[in-house]
């Protein structure tokens, strides 16, 4: 089942993302935004933005385990970020996560507050599975 992750002519060169995935075939999954809630109910990392990413990172990563897919499976992550100025430590995790030579496309969006006001970021993803 291919997937072309593609960057064309006349668009700015993007950083840790494509503008453009194809797939043909496979089973698309839709994984619901995670949040930074561990296995037992509580919050992970306090007020801190990479330690809540490490944790929403690991529940997509269990999500996409429970499918039999994997992080290289993903073709679209959508961001929601209480706090814009914080993005490179998020970009810092999702780079130890995703295949760098061929990332997934890619949206992030500032909101006021996420339904927990504890909660500093929020990750929903689609993946094209084999």
């Amino acid at each position: 089942m291919p997937k072309r992750f593609i960057n064309p002519e006349g668009l700015a060169r993007p950083n840790g993302y494509s503008h453009v995935v194809e797939s043909t075939g496979g089973r698309t999954v839709y994984i619901s935004g995670q949040i930074a809630i561990d296995a037992q109910g509580q919050l992970v990392g306090g007020e801190d933005m990479a330690a809540q990413t490490e944790q929403v990172f690991k529940n997509l990563q269990a999500a996409l385990m429970a499918v039999g897919g994997d992080f290289g499976d993903v073709v679209k992550l959508t961001f929601y970020v209480a706090d814009m100025s914080q993005m490179q430590a998020v970009r810092d995790v999702r780079d130890r996560y995703i295949d760098l030579e061929r990332p997934p496309a890619s949206s992030a969006i500032e909101v006021k507050q996420l339904v927990r006001p504890e909660w500093l970021i929020e990750i929903d993803a689609i993946a094209v599975i084999e």
